[in-house]
């Protein structure tokens, strides 16, 4: 019985299925696999990434699914994100319909009338709050001003002096900004897209719009800038010594240690100069670390105006390989898997059927040694086939 089956396992027949087994799943898995190698090598570059993705996004029905979006941000009156999108499909080569172009370029110009935009800079100058060009350019004129970063840090401070909770956030990035606003000035405006961007957080961190990964990294590095507890202090002597007061919230603030916010603030601000301010938020929202930020400003540097679009259809799988991760390399290794077993498969059929052809070789040697000869008088050896 076993040496049955052993013969049968050893049967050339069984290799050459094994072979033919393993090429047909290779050639089921390699479209796949070959999609996941892609993806894992876009991995350094994130605006090849998107490019993948929106390749898989916008397979099947791309007109369709970039119309739709558009129709709904313009019922969100969200004219920066539609024009998004129409710049998107005219990089993608999708064919919009012509009315549809039409409204959003119309909703541009309306939301780019002198009266919005003086609105919108005058909410955010007072506020701090911002969503787009108009109102970050009030925010940060009012940060450059310093009457933003001080109206936070008063607040805030407050807010600790009262006995509550001060968000360690809005200090850090107030603290963060007076130090950099000098620093503007000092340059000619060479830092100035750093202070648009830690404006641009702060606005974030105020909206509720910055995710919960990049907050909780924002406030502990924050802290590191801002001395509690001197603050706390400085605040409750305000009232008795106002000019002592303002040297002892000076001292609270340790410059040196904010480059993490200033690096962040930075980043930032490259994807607001390329993307606008709701871009930039929209990176904030979804952004679970600075790195996150990073590769957004590197994304928004090659996508410009796309950049709202690509991150509305994608999220954060725009920036890096998150949910599928496991998936892609499932069918990374299966081809790999399948490859081995063909190749395996085809050497074990070699070995077989030259071992086969081997064995047959020695059986016919063998069986002509094994016949009987007659020697004749002239001494030559006949077989019985006369030979």
């Amino acid at each position: 019985m076993r040496r049955g089956f052993y013969r049968l396992r050893s049967h050339p027949v069984v290799a050459v299925a094994g072979a033919v087994v393993c090429s047909l799943a290779a050639v089921l898995v390699w479209p796949q696999a070959v999609g996941a190698a892609r993806l894992f090598a876009a991995q350094g570059d994130p605006a090849v990434l998107a490019d993948l993705r929106l390749a898989e996004a916008l397979e099947d029905g791309g007109a369709t699914i970039v119309t739709g979006q558009i129709e709904a941000a313009l019922a969100d009156n969200d004219a920066d994100l539609a024009s998004s999108f129409v710049e998107l499909a005219d990089a993608q080569g999708i064919a919009l319909p012509p009315e549809t172009v039409a409204r959003v370029a119309a909703a541009v110009i309306d939301e780019a009338s002198p009266g919005n935009v003086a609105y919108r800079f005058a909410a955010g100058f007072v506020t701090g709050r911002a969503d787009d060009m108009a109102s970050l350019g009030g925010t940060v004129a009012g940060d450059l001003t310093l009457y933003g970063d001080i109206r936070d840090v008063v607040r805030e401070g407050g807010r600790l002096a009262s006995g509550g909770e001060a968000d360690n956030l809005i200090l850090g990035l107030s603290a963060a900004g007076i130090a950099i606003t000098a620093a503007t000035y000092a340059t000619a405006g060479a830092a100035a897209p750093a202070r648009a961007g830690l404006s641009m957080v702060k606005a974030a961190r105020k909206a509720g719009r910055i995710g919960e990964g990049l907050a909780a990294w924002g406030a502990r590095s924050a802290r590191g800038v801002v001395d509690g507890p001197a603050l706390k202090t400085a605040m409750r002597s305000a009232a008795s010594s106002p000019a002592a007061a303002a040297n002892a919230i000076k001292a609270s603030f340790r410059a040196e240690k904010a480059g993490a916010l200033v690096r962040l603030g930075r980043d930032v601000g490259r994807i607001t100069g390329k993307a606008g301010g709701r871009g930039a938020m929209d990176v904030l929202k979804i952004a679970d670390g600075p790195k996150d930020v990073a590769r957004a400003a590197r994304l928004a540097e090659k996508k410009g105006g796309q950049t709202r679009a690509i991150l509305k259809l994608l999220g954060r799988g725009a920036l890096l390989i998150t949910a599928g991760a496991f998936n892609l390399a499932l069918w990374l290794f299966s081809a790999l898997t399948a490859l081995c077993g063909m190749l395996i498969s085809l050497k074990a059929t070699t070995e077989r059927l030259t071992q086969r052809w081997l064995d047959r070789k020695k059986a016919r040697l063998g069986r002509r040694r094994a016949l009987p000869t007659t020697l004749t008088p002239a001494g030559l050896v006949i077989a019985p086939n006369g030979v």
